[in-house]
């Protein structure tokens, strides 16, 4: 080996000294499609999953990429551009070292100071592939790696996730500068339905409360179904302090909501007396379609049996004393030939009729003499009596058991002192279905889920068939006009459980034909129940929009996967630790489901939940 220094250098071009060399090199500068990008993709694990990409961030850039932020990724070097959101992380992780690396572990717990430098991590669900038109279409292949990562603004990010429109929600989590909205003037939305699922304490009547008032700011008729009496302070601004403290985080002042009126049956107390605007109302059994009366009477097949003969038989008493149809009334006549029991009952027929039928026939089975039978309406009585009579004597009728249990049902209804009352109007759904006009039916002081499923029963037909009139009339004049309406049954899985539907199919056939029905006429229908495993499959199936608060069970959570697409797993984790008022929230306006936080109700509940 040689001892001459200068024949080390000399095998250098021009003998140059390396350390100036490097010194005089161009100061390295970032190429230019990575410029102002906050992290780089990464290559791909065995386990890596379609649509998913590892992006890694530099220290200093892991704050600005926070979970559900949309990231641009212009994939480099084929020039295609990809869009995506965070969905799992931001992770810290130190460089070149595993997390649980024992010289990282040792000395934390032992309370001294070991920080190597480390990176950020974070997992993208990528949404589409963006053309150079600026249209979203599926991706068909995905970023390749050493890609640049870029966060997009939050004024792109509205518009990229499509949650724009006239009904404030809330602002998604991590980001409040994207409000949650959703479009209330397009029928391929609130149309197709809702659900508000969550346990006790997760911040379902807040969720309802603001949807309530942002839905008649927007024009629509809205009919709350209230079974516990929570919302009907709503017309006064909130004071809990939560509550309050909420909306000036927001900048929002508590308010009451404006047009809201209570209805309470007949006899019944409202848990608002102060309310300025209370009506009382009355069920008319003519309404009620017989098939579902049954179902609600929870009858056996003898006593269904019995209880149509008993109704058609009742239907011919009529007939005779031209009670329905009248002598020479060709629209009472018409009306008869298009009568569909499924959705309705007889014109005219009250429950007291029915009752004296069952009674009478009940007698003549019992060899009881039909003199003793108290008639409760007064349209038998009289001379009329003697032709009811002549009716019952040509009914073919046996098992006087069997009719004695119908006529313990029947009278129960009876009791209810709820039909066809003198002292109370039926509903006006004219009325209800007004522009901004906020309908609160409050079942408080009802205590009994027969009686709050008669009502909700009643009050789903008629508003389907005032909206249905209104609809064939719009198809008919440009100048008739249909009103939106949202339509909020609260403890929805006391009224559609998996145990009533399989007893009551002909009221799942009503709802299920509202439903359909409802996304060409404008009416939306919110479930709101804080067990959702008690909904049946088929009532999910008639939602299309969801609003997740904390759910805590497992099993219900993995049936709700089964139920409803799109949300990634990252989503359906997070739920059962939520926060009171956040939520996952998918409608079919957006491009998918996000993490929200529901801006706090402005107006009164008497129960926060």
């Amino acid at each position: 080996m040689s001892e001459n220094p200068s024949a080390v250098t000399g095998d250098r071009p021009g003998g140059d000294d390396p350390i100036a060399e490097l010194r005089a090199m161009p100061a390295w500068e970032e190429p230019e499609a990575y410029r102002g990008s906050v992290g780089r993709t990464m290559f791909d694990t065995p386990g890596a999953k379609d649509n998913s990409i590892t992006v890694l961030l530099p220290t200093e850039a892991i704050q600005q990429v926070p979970a559900q932020a949309l990231v641009r990724i212009p994939s480099y070097p084929d020039g295609r551009c990809y869009l995506g959101i965070v969905v799992a992380g931001p992770f810290a992780e130190p460089d070149g070292l595993r997390a649980d690396t024992p010289a990282i572990v040792t000395t934390a717990v032992r309370g001294a100071t070991f920080m190597p430098r480390y990176h950020g991590r974070v997992q993208v669900e990528l949404i589409g592939e963006q053309l150079d038109t600026g249209t979203l279409v599926p991706p068909r292949f995905r970023p390749l790696p050493n890609s640049p990562v870029f966060v997009l603004p939050s004024a792109d990010k509205a518009a990229i996730l499509n949650v724009e429109g006239s009904l404030l929600l809330g602002v998604a989590a991590g980001d409040d500068d994207i409000e949650v909205k959703i479009p209330g003037d397009r029928k391929s939305v609130l149309p197709r339905h809702t659900g508000v699922l969550g346990t006790t304490g997760g911040g379902k009547s807040t969720t309802v409360s603001r949807l309530i008032g942002e839905a008649a700011a927007d024009n629509y008729a809205v009919i709350l179904l209230d079974t516990e009496g929570e919302y009907t302070e709503i017309n006064e601004p909130t004071t809990d302090p939560t509550m309050v403290a909420a909306l000036a985080r927001r900048s929002q002042v508590p308010n009451g909501i404006p047009g809201t009126r209570i209805y309470t049956l007949v006899g019944r107390d409202t848990s608002n007396p102060d309310h300025p605007d209370v009506v009382s109302f009355t069920l008319q059994f003519s309404a009620m379609s017989p098939f579902v009366v049954e179902e609600l009477l929870d009858l056996n097949d003898a006593q269904k049996q019995r209880f149509e003969k008993a109704y058609d038989t009742t239907k011919h008493v009529m007939k005779d004393l031209g009670i329905f149809p009248r002598a020479r009334n060709e629209e009472d006549t018409r009306a008869s030939i298009e009568l569909d029991e499924f959705d309705t009952g007889y014109p005219r027929m009250r429950l007291a009729h029915l009752y004296d039928i069952v009674a009478l026939i009940h007698a003549k089975v019992g060899k009881e003499d039909p003199a003793g039978v108290y008639l409760r309406s007064r349209d038998f009585q009289g001379p009329a009596k003697q032709k009811v009579q002549e009716r019952i004597n040509a009914v073919t009728a046996d098992h006087v058991m069997s009719w004695r249990a119908l006529l313990g049902k029947v009278a129960r209804l009876m009791r209810l002192n709820v039909f066809d009352h003198p002292e109370a109007e039926p509903l006006d759904y004219g009325t209800l279905l007004q522009p901004g006009r906020i309908s609160i039916f409050d079942l408080s002081d009802t205590d009994s889920p027969l009686l709050n499923n008669l009502v909700i029963a009643d009050l789903l037909r008629g508003t389907q068939r005032k909206q249905d009139e209104r609809y064939q009339a719009s198809q008919r004049s440009e100048a008739v006009g249909l009103t939106k309406t949202l339509v909020i049954i609260e403890e929805a899985h006391e009224f559609l459980s998996e145990e009533r539907l399989a007893a009551m199919p002909n009221l799942f056939q009503q709802v299920a034909r509202i439903a359909k029905r409802g996304r060409k006429r404008w009416l939306s229908l919110v479930f709101v129940t804080q067990l959702p495993q008690h909904l049946p499959r088929q009532v999910l199936g008639l939602v299309n929009n969801f609003v997740l608060h904390k759910i805590n069970d497992a099993t219900t959570i993995t049936r709700l996967k089964s139920s409803i697409a799109g949300i990634d797993d990252g989503l359906w984790q997070r739920l059962p630790g939520l926060a009171p008022g956040q939520a996952i929230v998918t409608f079919t306006s957006m491009t998918r489901p996000l993490l929200v936080a529901v801006d706090a109700t402005p107006a009164k509940l008497r129960m926060v939940d």
